[in-house]
Protein backbone atom coordinates (compact mmCIF):
# COMPACT_ATOMS: atom_id res chain seq x y z
CA UNK A 1 0.00 0.00 0.00
CA UNK A 2 2.84 2.36 0.84
CA UNK A 3 4.39 1.65 -2.55
CA UNK A 4 1.18 2.68 -4.31
CA UNK A 5 0.85 5.90 -2.34
CA UNK A 6 4.46 6.94 -2.97
CA UNK A 7 4.95 5.96 -6.60
CA UNK A 8 1.39 5.77 -7.95
CA UNK A 9 1.90 8.24 -10.80
CA UNK A 10 5.10 6.52 -11.92
CA UNK A 11 3.30 3.16 -11.93
CA UNK A 12 0.51 4.60 -14.09
CA UNK A 13 2.96 6.02 -16.64
CA UNK A 14 4.95 2.78 -16.89
CA UNK A 15 1.79 0.66 -17.12
CA UNK A 16 0.47 2.94 -19.86
CA UNK A 17 3.65 2.26 -21.85
CA UNK A 18 3.25 -1.47 -21.29
CA UNK A 19 -0.40 -1.19 -22.36
CA UNK A 20 0.68 0.66 -25.51
CA UNK A 21 3.09 -2.20 -26.28
CA UNK A 22 0.30 -4.73 -25.76
CA UNK A 23 -2.02 -2.77 -28.07
CA UNK A 24 0.81 -2.61 -30.62
CA UNK A 25 1.08 -6.40 -30.46
CA UNK A 26 -2.69 -6.79 -30.92
CA UNK A 27 -2.58 -4.62 -34.03
CA UNK A 28 0.47 -6.40 -35.42
CA UNK A 29 -1.02 -9.86 -34.96
CA UNK A 30 -4.77 -9.50 -35.32
CA UNK A 31 -4.95 -7.36 -38.47
CA UNK A 32 -4.88 -10.75 -40.23
CA UNK A 33 -8.29 -11.60 -38.76
CA UNK A 34 -9.98 -9.01 -40.90
CA UNK A 35 -7.78 -8.45 -43.90
CA UNK A 36 -5.57 -11.52 -44.45
CA UNK A 37 -7.95 -13.24 -46.85
CA UNK A 38 -8.63 -10.03 -48.77
CA UNK A 39 -4.92 -9.59 -49.46
CA UNK A 40 -4.27 -13.28 -50.12
CA UNK A 41 -7.04 -13.40 -52.71
CA UNK A 42 -5.67 -10.37 -54.54
CA UNK A 43 -8.76 -8.24 -53.88
CA UNK A 44 -6.71 -5.45 -52.31
CA UNK A 45 -3.02 -4.80 -51.67
CA UNK A 46 -1.37 -5.17 -48.26
CA UNK A 47 -1.03 -1.39 -47.99
CA UNK A 48 -4.73 -0.86 -48.76
CA UNK A 49 -5.68 -3.60 -46.29
CA UNK A 50 -3.72 -1.98 -43.49
CA UNK A 51 -5.34 1.43 -44.13
CA UNK A 52 -8.83 -0.09 -44.20
CA UNK A 53 -8.15 -2.16 -41.07
CA UNK A 54 -6.71 0.88 -39.30
CA UNK A 55 -9.89 2.82 -40.02
CA UNK A 56 -12.36 0.18 -38.88
CA UNK A 57 -10.31 -1.23 -36.00
CA UNK A 58 -9.75 2.29 -34.65
CA UNK A 59 -13.44 3.10 -35.06
CA UNK A 60 -14.42 -0.09 -33.24
CA UNK A 61 -11.93 0.48 -30.44
CA UNK A 62 -12.58 4.19 -29.95
CA UNK A 63 -16.30 4.47 -30.67
CA UNK A 64 -17.50 1.14 -29.29
CA UNK A 65 -14.74 0.07 -26.90
CA UNK A 66 -16.96 0.99 -23.99
CA UNK A 67 -16.78 3.31 -21.02
CA UNK A 68 -16.64 0.50 -18.49
CA UNK A 69 -14.33 -2.49 -18.68
CA UNK A 70 -13.52 -5.46 -16.52
CA UNK A 71 -10.39 -4.68 -14.57
CA UNK A 72 -9.35 -8.33 -14.62
CA UNK A 73 -9.86 -9.89 -18.03
CA UNK A 74 -12.48 -12.61 -18.54
CA UNK A 75 -12.96 -13.57 -14.88
CA UNK A 76 -9.79 -15.64 -14.93
CA UNK A 77 -8.77 -14.68 -11.38
CA UNK A 78 -10.54 -13.42 -8.28
CA UNK A 79 -9.17 -9.88 -7.67
CA UNK A 80 -10.41 -9.94 -4.07
CA UNK A 81 -7.61 -12.40 -3.31
CA UNK A 82 -5.29 -9.40 -3.60
CA UNK A 83 -7.27 -7.11 -1.29
CA UNK A 84 -4.64 -7.37 1.46
CA UNK A 85 -1.79 -6.70 -1.00
CA UNK A 86 -3.07 -4.46 -3.82
CA UNK A 87 0.50 -3.55 -4.74
CA UNK A 88 1.04 -7.15 -5.83
CA UNK A 89 -1.93 -6.87 -8.20
CA UNK A 90 -0.50 -3.64 -9.63
CA UNK A 91 2.89 -5.26 -10.27
CA UNK A 92 1.16 -8.36 -11.58
CA UNK A 93 -0.95 -6.46 -14.11
CA UNK A 94 2.14 -4.57 -15.24
CA UNK A 95 3.93 -7.89 -15.69
CA UNK A 96 0.99 -9.37 -17.60
CA UNK A 97 0.85 -6.47 -20.07
CA UNK A 98 4.59 -6.48 -20.75
CA UNK A 99 4.71 -10.28 -21.03
CA UNK A 100 1.74 -10.42 -23.43
CA UNK A 101 3.07 -7.59 -25.55
CA UNK A 102 6.49 -9.26 -25.71
CA UNK A 103 5.02 -12.62 -26.76
CA UNK A 104 2.82 -11.00 -29.41
CA UNK A 105 5.86 -9.26 -30.88
CA UNK A 106 7.67 -12.60 -31.11
CA UNK A 107 4.64 -14.31 -32.68
CA UNK A 108 4.08 -11.46 -35.13
CA UNK A 109 7.75 -11.43 -36.14
CA UNK A 110 7.51 -15.17 -36.88
CA UNK A 111 4.21 -14.70 -38.73
CA UNK A 112 2.23 -16.82 -36.25
CA UNK A 113 -1.47 -15.90 -35.90
CA UNK A 114 -2.06 -16.37 -32.15
CA UNK A 115 -4.82 -15.36 -29.76
CA UNK A 116 -4.17 -12.04 -28.04
CA UNK A 117 -6.86 -12.92 -25.49
CA UNK A 118 -5.18 -16.20 -24.59
CA UNK A 119 -1.84 -14.40 -24.31
CA UNK A 120 -3.07 -11.93 -21.66
CA UNK A 121 -5.00 -14.68 -19.84
CA UNK A 122 -1.88 -16.85 -19.63
CA UNK A 123 0.10 -13.89 -18.30
CA UNK A 124 -2.51 -13.12 -15.63
CA UNK A 125 -2.57 -16.77 -14.55
CA UNK A 126 1.23 -16.75 -14.32
CA UNK A 127 1.61 -13.88 -11.88
CA UNK A 128 -1.43 -14.99 -9.86
CA UNK A 129 0.07 -18.43 -9.20
CA UNK A 130 3.31 -17.00 -7.84
CA UNK A 131 1.66 -14.30 -5.72
CA UNK A 132 -1.52 -15.46 -3.97
CA UNK A 133 -1.49 -19.03 -5.27
CA UNK A 134 -3.20 -21.25 -7.85
CA UNK A 135 -6.48 -21.18 -5.90
CA UNK A 136 -7.05 -17.60 -7.14
CA UNK A 137 -7.39 -18.86 -10.71
CA UNK A 138 -10.81 -19.77 -12.08
CA UNK A 139 -9.68 -23.06 -13.62
CA UNK A 140 -13.15 -23.80 -15.02
CA UNK A 141 -12.82 -20.88 -17.41
CA UNK A 142 -9.39 -22.12 -18.46
CA UNK A 143 -10.85 -25.52 -19.37
CA UNK A 144 -13.31 -23.76 -21.66
CA UNK A 145 -10.46 -21.90 -23.36
CA UNK A 146 -8.49 -25.10 -23.95
CA UNK A 147 -11.63 -26.72 -25.32
CA UNK A 148 -12.07 -23.83 -27.74
CA UNK A 149 -8.71 -24.70 -29.33
CA UNK A 150 -10.38 -27.78 -30.76
CA UNK A 151 -14.04 -26.79 -31.10
CA UNK A 152 -13.69 -23.36 -32.74
CA UNK A 153 -11.53 -24.28 -35.77
CA UNK A 154 -13.69 -27.34 -36.44
CA UNK A 155 -16.96 -25.37 -36.38
CA UNK A 156 -15.65 -22.58 -38.63
CA UNK A 157 -13.92 -25.12 -40.90
CA UNK A 158 -17.15 -27.06 -41.43
CA UNK A 159 -19.13 -23.87 -42.14
CA UNK A 160 -16.47 -22.63 -44.59
CA UNK A 161 -16.48 -26.03 -46.33
CA UNK A 162 -20.27 -25.85 -46.77
CA UNK A 163 -20.23 -22.23 -48.01
CA UNK A 164 -17.41 -22.90 -50.46
CA UNK A 165 -18.95 -26.09 -51.90
CA UNK A 166 -22.28 -24.28 -52.28
CA UNK A 167 -20.63 -21.58 -54.41
CA UNK A 168 -19.03 -24.29 -56.54
CA UNK A 169 -22.31 -26.13 -57.16
CA UNK A 170 -24.55 -23.10 -57.61
CA UNK A 171 -22.19 -20.87 -59.58
CA UNK A 172 -18.74 -22.07 -60.67
CA UNK A 173 -19.57 -25.61 -61.85
CA UNK A 174 -22.45 -24.47 -64.08
CA UNK A 175 -22.69 -23.69 -67.79
CA UNK A 176 -23.00 -19.93 -67.21
CA UNK A 177 -21.17 -18.98 -63.95
CA UNK A 178 -21.59 -15.23 -64.42
CA UNK A 179 -25.34 -15.51 -65.01
CA UNK A 180 -25.70 -17.63 -61.88
CA UNK A 181 -23.50 -15.25 -59.92
CA UNK A 182 -25.93 -12.47 -60.77
CA UNK A 183 -28.81 -14.78 -59.83
CA UNK A 184 -27.52 -16.05 -56.49
CA UNK A 185 -25.17 -13.18 -55.59
CA UNK A 186 -27.88 -11.00 -54.04
CA UNK A 187 -28.89 -13.85 -51.73
CA UNK A 188 -25.29 -14.34 -50.62
CA UNK A 189 -25.23 -10.60 -50.01
CA UNK A 190 -28.44 -10.80 -47.99
CA UNK A 191 -27.16 -13.67 -45.87
CA UNK A 192 -23.85 -11.86 -45.37
CA UNK A 193 -25.40 -8.57 -44.25
CA UNK A 194 -27.80 -10.45 -41.96
CA UNK A 195 -24.94 -12.18 -40.15
CA UNK A 196 -22.77 -9.06 -40.09
CA UNK A 197 -25.64 -6.99 -38.67
CA UNK A 198 -25.94 -9.47 -35.80
CA UNK A 199 -22.16 -9.49 -35.28
CA UNK A 200 -22.05 -5.68 -35.16
CA UNK A 201 -25.03 -5.35 -32.82
CA UNK A 202 -24.01 -8.14 -30.43
CA UNK A 203 -20.21 -7.83 -30.53
CA UNK A 204 -19.29 -4.47 -32.02
CA UNK A 205 -21.82 -2.28 -30.19
CA UNK A 206 -22.37 -4.20 -26.95
CA UNK A 207 -20.15 -1.80 -24.98
CA UNK A 208 -22.10 1.36 -25.81
CA UNK A 209 -25.32 0.47 -24.02
CA UNK A 210 -27.10 -1.15 -26.97
CA UNK A 211 -29.07 -3.89 -25.23
CA UNK A 212 -31.41 -5.34 -27.83
CA UNK A 213 -33.57 -8.39 -27.35
CA UNK A 214 -32.94 -11.36 -29.63
CA UNK A 215 -36.16 -10.68 -31.56
CA UNK A 216 -35.19 -7.03 -32.08
CA UNK A 217 -31.75 -8.00 -33.31
CA UNK A 218 -33.22 -10.50 -35.76
CA UNK A 219 -35.79 -8.01 -37.08
CA UNK A 220 -33.19 -5.29 -37.65
CA UNK A 221 -30.82 -7.78 -39.27
CA UNK A 222 -33.60 -9.08 -41.53
CA UNK A 223 -34.58 -5.57 -42.64
CA UNK A 224 -30.97 -4.72 -43.52
CA UNK A 225 -30.65 -8.07 -45.30
CA UNK A 226 -33.72 -7.50 -47.51
CA UNK A 227 -32.53 -4.00 -48.39
CA UNK A 228 -29.07 -5.30 -49.36
CA UNK A 229 -30.61 -8.04 -51.55
CA UNK A 230 -32.56 -5.43 -53.51
CA UNK A 231 -29.55 -3.10 -53.90
CA UNK A 232 -27.26 -5.95 -54.95
CA UNK A 233 -29.80 -7.25 -57.45
CA UNK A 234 -29.90 -3.93 -59.30
CA UNK A 235 -26.15 -3.33 -59.01
CA UNK A 236 -25.21 -6.67 -60.62
CA UNK A 237 -27.39 -5.75 -63.59
CA UNK A 238 -26.14 -2.18 -63.90
CA UNK A 239 -23.81 -0.70 -66.51
CA UNK A 240 -21.27 0.02 -63.78
CA UNK A 241 -20.91 -3.67 -62.97
CA UNK A 242 -20.81 -4.64 -66.66
CA UNK A 243 -17.91 -2.23 -67.15
CA UNK A 244 -16.05 -3.74 -64.21
CA UNK A 245 -16.52 -7.27 -65.54
CA UNK A 246 -15.55 -6.36 -69.12
CA UNK A 247 -16.78 -9.60 -70.66
CA UNK A 248 -14.98 -11.92 -68.26
CA UNK A 249 -16.66 -15.02 -66.88
CA UNK A 250 -14.92 -16.30 -63.78
CA UNK A 251 -13.32 -12.90 -63.27
CA UNK A 252 -16.76 -11.36 -63.17
CA UNK A 253 -17.92 -13.94 -60.66
CA UNK A 254 -14.93 -13.22 -58.44
CA UNK A 255 -15.77 -9.50 -58.60
CA UNK A 256 -19.08 -10.33 -56.88
CA UNK A 257 -17.31 -12.18 -54.09
CA UNK A 258 -14.71 -9.41 -53.76
CA UNK A 259 -17.51 -7.03 -52.76
CA UNK A 260 -18.89 -9.54 -50.25
CA UNK A 261 -15.49 -10.26 -48.76
CA UNK A 262 -14.56 -6.61 -48.25
CA UNK A 263 -17.92 -6.00 -46.56
CA UNK A 264 -17.28 -8.93 -44.23
CA UNK A 265 -13.73 -7.84 -43.52
CA UNK A 266 -14.70 -4.28 -42.56
CA UNK A 267 -17.46 -5.46 -40.21
CA UNK A 268 -15.20 -8.01 -38.53
CA UNK A 269 -12.48 -5.36 -38.11
CA UNK A 270 -14.95 -3.06 -36.34
CA UNK A 271 -16.19 -5.85 -34.05
CA UNK A 272 -12.64 -6.99 -33.32
CA UNK A 273 -11.45 -3.49 -32.47
CA UNK A 274 -14.33 -2.94 -30.05
CA UNK A 275 -13.64 -6.20 -28.22
CA UNK A 276 -9.91 -6.94 -28.24
CA UNK A 277 -8.82 -3.46 -27.23
CA UNK A 278 -9.92 -4.60 -23.75
CA UNK A 279 -6.97 -7.01 -23.71
CA UNK A 280 -4.69 -3.99 -23.53
CA UNK A 281 -6.77 -1.48 -21.59
CA UNK A 282 -8.36 -3.93 -19.10
CA UNK A 283 -5.20 -4.52 -17.04
CA UNK A 284 -4.19 -0.86 -17.48
CA UNK A 285 -7.59 0.24 -16.21
CA UNK A 286 -7.16 -2.08 -13.21
CA UNK A 287 -3.87 -0.44 -12.26
CA UNK A 288 -5.25 3.09 -12.68
CA UNK A 289 -8.33 2.18 -10.62
CA UNK A 290 -6.33 0.68 -7.76
CA UNK A 291 -3.97 3.67 -7.56
CA UNK A 292 -6.72 6.30 -7.86
CA UNK A 293 -8.74 4.52 -5.15
CA UNK A 294 -5.80 4.46 -2.76
CA UNK A 295 -5.25 0.71 -2.98
CA UNK A 296 -8.90 -0.34 -2.95
CA UNK A 297 -9.79 -3.04 -5.49
CA UNK A 298 -13.12 -2.67 -7.32
CA UNK A 299 -14.54 -5.18 -9.81
CA UNK A 300 -15.49 -2.62 -12.49
CA UNK A 301 -14.31 0.91 -13.01
CA UNK A 302 -15.03 3.82 -15.34
CA UNK A 303 -12.26 4.28 -17.86
CA UNK A 304 -10.04 7.32 -17.61
CA UNK A 305 -10.54 9.49 -20.72
CA UNK A 306 -7.06 8.77 -22.13
CA UNK A 307 -7.03 4.95 -21.85
CA UNK A 308 -9.30 4.08 -24.79
CA UNK A 309 -7.52 6.35 -27.32
CA UNK A 310 -4.18 4.94 -26.10
CA UNK A 311 -5.32 1.40 -26.89
CA UNK A 312 -6.78 2.39 -30.25
CA UNK A 313 -3.64 4.27 -31.33
CA UNK A 314 -1.39 1.40 -30.23
CA UNK A 315 -3.38 -1.07 -32.33
CA UNK A 316 -3.22 1.18 -35.39
CA UNK A 317 0.56 1.63 -35.09
CA UNK A 318 1.04 -2.13 -34.68
CA UNK A 319 -0.96 -2.80 -37.85
CA UNK A 320 1.03 -0.27 -39.86
CA UNK A 321 4.46 -1.45 -38.69
CA UNK A 322 4.15 -5.24 -38.45
CA UNK A 323 0.69 -6.23 -39.68
CA UNK A 324 1.91 -7.61 -43.01
CA UNK A 325 3.74 -10.55 -41.39
CA UNK A 326 0.75 -12.45 -40.02
CA UNK A 327 -1.42 -11.24 -42.88
CA UNK A 328 0.88 -13.13 -45.24
CA UNK A 329 0.47 -16.35 -43.26
CA UNK A 330 -3.32 -16.15 -43.30
CA UNK A 331 -3.60 -14.91 -46.88
CA UNK A 332 -1.10 -17.10 -48.73
CA UNK A 333 0.66 -19.42 -46.29
CA UNK A 334 -2.10 -21.95 -45.56
CA UNK A 335 -3.68 -22.32 -49.02
CA UNK A 336 -4.11 -20.32 -52.21
CA UNK A 337 -7.09 -18.00 -52.00
CA UNK A 338 -9.37 -16.35 -54.52
CA UNK A 339 -12.13 -13.85 -53.62
CA UNK A 340 -14.75 -16.63 -53.51
CA UNK A 341 -12.54 -18.78 -51.25
CA UNK A 342 -11.65 -15.81 -49.07
CA UNK A 343 -15.31 -14.87 -48.76
CA UNK A 344 -16.17 -18.41 -47.64
CA UNK A 345 -13.54 -18.19 -44.89
CA UNK A 346 -14.52 -14.70 -43.70
CA UNK A 347 -18.23 -15.51 -43.77
CA UNK A 348 -17.68 -18.73 -41.83
CA UNK A 349 -15.72 -16.75 -39.24
CA UNK A 350 -18.61 -14.30 -38.84
CA UNK A 351 -21.16 -17.11 -38.46
CA UNK A 352 -18.98 -18.87 -35.85
CA UNK A 353 -18.68 -15.61 -33.89
CA UNK A 354 -22.50 -15.36 -33.88
CA UNK A 355 -22.86 -18.97 -32.72
CA UNK A 356 -20.25 -18.47 -30.00
CA UNK A 357 -21.91 -15.27 -28.78
CA UNK A 358 -25.22 -17.07 -28.46
CA UNK A 359 -23.80 -20.09 -26.63
CA UNK A 360 -21.21 -18.31 -24.48
CA UNK A 361 -18.33 -20.31 -25.99
CA UNK A 362 -15.05 -18.45 -25.41
CA UNK A 363 -13.39 -18.27 -28.81
CA UNK A 364 -10.39 -16.74 -30.49
CA UNK A 365 -11.19 -14.89 -33.70
CA UNK A 366 -7.74 -15.83 -34.98
CA UNK A 367 -8.32 -19.54 -34.46
CA UNK A 368 -11.79 -19.22 -35.98
CA UNK A 369 -10.41 -17.68 -39.17
CA UNK A 370 -7.56 -20.20 -39.45
CA UNK A 371 -10.06 -23.03 -39.11
CA UNK A 372 -12.22 -21.47 -41.82
CA UNK A 373 -9.27 -21.13 -44.21
CA UNK A 374 -8.43 -24.78 -43.50
CA UNK A 375 -12.04 -25.72 -44.33
CA UNK A 376 -11.72 -24.03 -47.71
CA UNK A 377 -8.44 -25.83 -48.30
CA UNK A 378 -9.96 -29.21 -47.43
CA UNK A 379 -12.78 -28.55 -49.89
CA UNK A 380 -10.11 -28.36 -52.60
CA UNK A 381 -8.24 -31.44 -51.35
CA UNK A 382 -5.51 -32.07 -48.80
CA UNK A 383 -2.82 -31.29 -51.40
CA UNK A 384 -4.01 -27.67 -51.43
CA UNK A 385 -2.90 -27.19 -47.81
CA UNK A 386 0.58 -26.23 -46.59
CA UNK A 387 0.89 -28.72 -43.73
CA UNK A 388 4.15 -27.24 -42.44
CA UNK A 389 2.57 -23.82 -41.93
CA UNK A 390 -0.47 -25.44 -40.31
CA UNK A 391 1.75 -27.38 -37.89
CA UNK A 392 3.58 -24.20 -36.86
CA UNK A 393 0.31 -22.33 -36.35
CA UNK A 394 -1.19 -25.03 -34.11
CA UNK A 395 2.05 -25.26 -32.09
CA UNK A 396 1.96 -21.48 -31.54
CA UNK A 397 -1.64 -21.74 -30.24
CA UNK A 398 -0.69 -24.35 -27.67
CA UNK A 399 2.42 -22.45 -26.59
CA UNK A 400 0.69 -19.06 -26.18
CA UNK A 401 -0.89 -19.64 -22.73
CA UNK A 402 2.24 -21.09 -21.05
CA UNK A 403 4.46 -18.56 -22.85
CA UNK A 404 2.40 -15.68 -21.46
CA UNK A 405 2.57 -17.21 -17.98
CA UNK A 406 6.33 -17.86 -18.22
CA UNK A 407 7.25 -14.32 -19.30
CA UNK A 408 4.82 -12.83 -16.79
CA UNK A 409 6.43 -14.70 -13.87
CA UNK A 410 9.94 -13.63 -14.88
CA UNK A 411 8.93 -9.98 -15.34
CA UNK A 412 6.99 -9.99 -12.06
CA UNK A 413 10.02 -11.14 -10.09
CA UNK A 414 12.18 -8.50 -11.79
CA UNK A 415 9.68 -5.73 -10.94
CA UNK A 416 9.29 -7.06 -7.41
CA UNK A 417 13.08 -7.04 -6.90
CA UNK A 418 13.28 -3.46 -8.18
CA UNK A 419 10.42 -2.20 -5.99
CA UNK A 420 11.37 -4.05 -2.82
Amino acid sequence: MELINQYGTIFIVITALFGLLMAFGIGANDVSNAMGTSVGSGTITAKQAIFIAMLFEFAGAYLAGGEVTETVKSGIIDPMEFSANPDLLVLGMMSALLASGFWLLIASKMGWPVSTTHSIIGAIIGFSCVTVGAHAVEWGNLRNIVGSWFVTPVVSGVVAYIIFTSTQKLIFDTEDPLKNAKRFGPYYMGLTTFILSIVTMTKGLKHVGLHLELAETLWIGSAISVFSIIVCHFYLRSESFKNRVQGGTFGGVEKVFSILMLLTACSMAFAHGSNDVANAIGPLSAVVSIIENGGQIVAKTPLAWWILPLGAVGMVIGMAVMGYKVMGTIGTGITDLTPSRGFSAEFATAITVVIASGTGLPISTTQTLVGAVLGVGFARGIAALNLTVIRNIIASWVVTLPAGAFFSIIIFYILYAICY
